[in-house]
């Protein structure tokens, strides 16, 4: 697979709160994608998915593409950012038309998607997504009479995402689209099926967490939680009087969303190897600045009850319940805090299993963890050819390539076929 020839190169940056990362990828001429490399570094400029220091965050865009494009020897001019903030939401609108009992014929989808662009209104926000997700057909048993179609919208706001964009390209990079992250978290993490059957992704990040709706294939709907993983690195500070980096070490190293009988006993240092005597003596420790293991996880494990409430308030919401509501995966940083899934499972009542990259050839085994779902979703959705129908009836659209297999192909091949 390394001597055989790339044929497209696909360049994405993930803009989260906490970190910042980048990957550069391409398809071989058998069709696989390859990663060429990727990086990432700490998030500056960035508060909840707002950009808030326009330089800094600049700056971090620049040097995690350079990391990935160092690894991957390889320039990229053009990249997909995900977006993770900036009030996102989803909806479902619906257009219907008569065709009449024929044969459906390209010009007739064609025809159906222009016409439905017309039912888009923003309401004064941005419109990140339009994509057809499902068509609807009048009958069964060969009566071909296409009623309509259900439109999958991804709105934000329209500033904050002007000031993502902004960043990228002060950056000297182009913008071929800014996509919504539970739509890529959900292409690089979640099983066709299950997006079928129905599943809810939480993508837990550093200050937001987003829970979406899949069903039937494609996301429903979705609500954002403005809270994250910083907030129990905070409390984790605030509860022992020490440094933010000291909190977030306590808790990647030591942490555990899930309490053991010997907890009470186990006293973990505060500092790091070789740092032992700096720094202030935390609250509630020994002379020798240690805590006692319980006090760290029933700490985490306040900030995690206080998150759960929010995510089942939003399952309720937007009525994942019953047959629907069946299957929850948990995904993003927050998701690799040790026994999380467990915690989560009991606190919403409903299986949860954590969500990771699936097999990517090239991936470095450091970003194949949660953290970078959304970073390797932006390729994969890239390199999926994904339909806007704004683009439709346009010459030309930058950030929107219609290919032989798009959305529009596929479906009126398959009602070819079928009928």
């Amino acid at each position: 697979m390394a001597n055989q020839r790339i044929t497209r190169v696909f360049g994405a940056v993930n803009i989260g709160s906490f970190r910042i990362s980048a990957i550069v990828a391409g398809i071989n001429e058998v069709g696989d994608m390859v990663v060429l490399g990727s990086g990432h570094r700490a998030s500056q400029g960035i508060k909840r998915g707002f950009v808030t220091d326009m330089a800094a965050a600049t700056y971090a865009v620049r040097d995690a593409i350079d990391r990935a494009e160092k690894m991957a020897d390889t320039a990229v001019q053009k990249v997909w950012i995900g977006c993770s903030g900036a009030g996102l939401a989803s909806r479902i609108d619906q257009f219907d038309a008569e065709i009449g009992g024929r044969r459906i014929e390209q010009e007739d989808i064609d025809q159906l998607l222009i016409s439905a662009k017309d039912v888009i209104q923003p309401d004064g926000r941005m419109v990140l997504h339009a994509q057809p997700a499902q068509y609807r057909l009048d009958g069964a048993h060969g009566v071909i009479d296409p009623k309509g179609v259900d439109i999958h919208i991804m709105l934000a706001d329209g500033a904050p995402i002007r000031n993502l964009t902004e960043a990228v390209q002060s950056a000297h990079l182009e913008v071929e689209a800014v996509v919504g992250s539970p739509i890529a978290a959900g292409q690089a993490c979640l099983s066709p099926e299950e997006r079928d059957l129905g599943v809810a992704l939480v993508e837990f990040g550093g200050e937001v967490t987003n829970v979406a709706i899949y069903e039937q294939g494609m996301l429903k709907d979705m609500m954002s939680i403005p809270m994250g993983s910083a907030d129990i690195t905070d409390a984790i500070a605030s509860a022992f009087g020490i440094r933010r980096f000291q909190a977030e070490r306590l808790k990647c190293v030591n942490g555990s969303a899930i309490a053991s009988p010997h907890d009470h006993r186990e006293m973990i240092p505060v500092n790091a190897p070789g740092e032992e005597g700096t720094g202030p003596i935390a609250r509630h420790a020994d002379d020798k600045n240690r805590i006692p293991r319980a006090e760290l996880i029933g700490v985490i494990t306040g900030q995690l009850g206080m998150l759960m409430e929010e995510v089942n308030k939003a399952l309720k919401t937007m009525r994942f319940t019953g047959q629907r509501g069946k299957q929850v995966v948990f995904t993003g940083g927050g998701a690799e805090l040790v026994g999380l899934a467990d915690y989560a499972q009991a606190a919403i009542g409903k299986p949860v299993r954590i969500g990771r990259v699936a097999h990517l050839s090239g991936l470095a085994e450091a970003h194949v963890k949660p953290g970078f779902s959304t970073l390797a979703g932006l390729v994969l959705y890239a390199a999926a050819d994904p339909q806007d129908i704004r683009s439709l009836g346009r010459s030309h659209q930058s950030t929107v390539r219609l290919g032989k297999l798009g959305m529009v192909g596929r479906v009126y091949q398959a009602l070819r076929e079928y009928f």
